[in-house]
C-alpha cells in the first residue's frame, strides 16, 4: 500500500457517507441561508463541534448538469484559476498522483479577505463511485518535504469533502436532469472561531454565486471540444464501491439532525458588522494569535458603548 492510499482510505469514505446520510452522530445542523439563481439553488447549515472549528454543510443544486460534469469541474484546479470562479485560489501544484486510485497530493495557496495573510494547504483527495454518486474526500495531510514558512501560513486542519449525485429538476419534469453537490467543510485558519464564523457568513454567498457561471463556462468549453486538464482527467479515476459496502454501513450508524430554524437576526446588524469587521481585520493582521477573543470582543463592545452615547 502506497503513501496516497493510506492518506485517504476506506475510513474516510465511511465518515463522509455518514455525514451525507446524517448518521455521523454529531450535533444538529442549524440553517444559515437559502439562496437561488435561475438555474442554481443553494442552502447552507452550520454546527459547532465540541472541539475544533465550526463545521459547514451546504447543498447546491445545478439544473441541466450531470454528476460527471460537476465532478470534473470541482476537481479541475487549472480551470479554477483560469476561469477565476474560485478567485481565492492563487497557486496550485500537483505533488503526487496515483493512476490506479486517482488519489492526488496537491499544494494550494489561497488568499482571504479582511486583510488575512495567504494560507497554504497540503491536501490529499480521492473519489469513490458509490451507488451512482461520487464521494470525494479532500483533507489536509502532513508533508515534511515542503518546509513551513511564516507566509503563507500553513493550515493543518482542513476537511472539504462532497457527494455529487443526480437529482430531480426543480422544474418538476420528473427527470434526473439536475445535479446536487453536498459539501461538508471545516478548517482551522488560526484565527478565533467567532471571528472566522462572522467572516464566512458575510462572504459565503458572494463566493458561491460565482460557481454557477463557472460551471456553465466549463460545460461550454467541454461541448466545444476543449481538452480536459490533467487534474480533471485524474478526477475521472474513481474507486467503485459495491452495494454490500453500503448495506454493512446502514446497520451501524448514529443519527444527526438538521434543524430547519434560521439563526436569529442580530439587532443593529449594520453597526455590529462595522464594529466586528474592524475586529476581524485586527485579528487577521495579528496572525500569530497574540490577541485573544476576549480582547477583540472587548474592543468591539467598547465601540458599541461609545456609539450608544453619541
Amino acid at each position: 500500500m502506497g503513501m496516497q492510499e493510506m492518506a485517504v482510505g476506506k475510513d474516510d469514505l465511511v465518515n463522509l457517507w455518514r455525514l451525507v446520510e446524517g448518521r455521523d452522530g454529531g450535533p444538529s445542523w442549524i440553517k444559515m441561508m437559502e439562496k437561488s439563481l435561475p438555474t442554481m439553488t443553494y442552502q447552507a447549515w452550520r454546527r459547532d463541534a465540541q472541539t475544533g472549528p465550526p463545521q459547514y454543510q451546504s447543498s447546491t443544486i445545478f439544473e441541466n448538469a450531470t454528476p460527471e460534469e460537476v465532478r470534473d469541474f470541482f476537481g479541475d484546479d487549472e480551470f479554477r484559476m483560469s476561469n477565476k470562479w474560485d478567485d481565492m485560489l492563487i497557486y496550485h501544484k500537483t505533488l503526487e498522483e496515483c493512476h490506479t486510485t486517482g488519489t492526488m497530493k496537491v499544494h494550494w495557496v489561497r488568499k482571504f479577505p479582511f486583510f488575512c495573510s495567504d494560507r497554504e494547504y497540503i491536501i490529499a483527495r480521492r473519489i469513490w463511485n458509490l451507488g451512482g454518486a461520487y464521494y470525494c474526500v479532500t483533507k489536509g495531510i502532513p508533508c515534511s518535504s515542503i518546509p513551513r514558512r511564516n507566509k503563507p501560513r500553513r493550515v493543518d486542519l482542513y476537511y472539504s469533502s462532497w457527494c455529487i449525485r443526480a437529482v430531480e429538476s426543480k422544474r418538476g419534469n420528473g427527470g434526473l436532469t439536475a445535479c446536487e453537490i453536498l459539501l461538508f467543510h471545516h478548517e482551522d485558519m488560526g484565527i478565533p472561531y467567532e471571528i472566522a464564523k462572522l467572516g464566512i457568513r458575510q462572504g459565503m454567498w458572494g463566493c458561491v454565486k460565482k460557481i454557477e457561471p463557472g460551471l456553465r463556462a466549463y460545460q461550454e468549453a467541454r461541448a466545444a471540444g476543449e481538452p480536459a486538464s490533467k487534474s480533471a482527467l485524474m478526477a475521472r479515476i474513481n474507486t467503485k464501491v459495491g452495494d454490500n459496502f453500503v448495506r454493512s454501513l446502514e446497520t451501524n450508524s448514529d443519527e444527526s439532525e438538521i434543524v430547519e430554524a434560521e439563526e436569529k437576526p442580530v439587532r443593529s446588524n449594520v453597526a455590529r458588522f462595522l464594529v466586528l469587521g474592524g475586529a476581524v481585520a485586527l485579528a487577521c493582521t495579528l496572525d500569530q494569535g497574540l490577541m485573544t477573543k476576549a480582547v477583540i470582543f472587548g474592543v468591539a463592545r467598547k465601540f458599541v458603548g461609545q456609539r450608544k452615547t453619541l
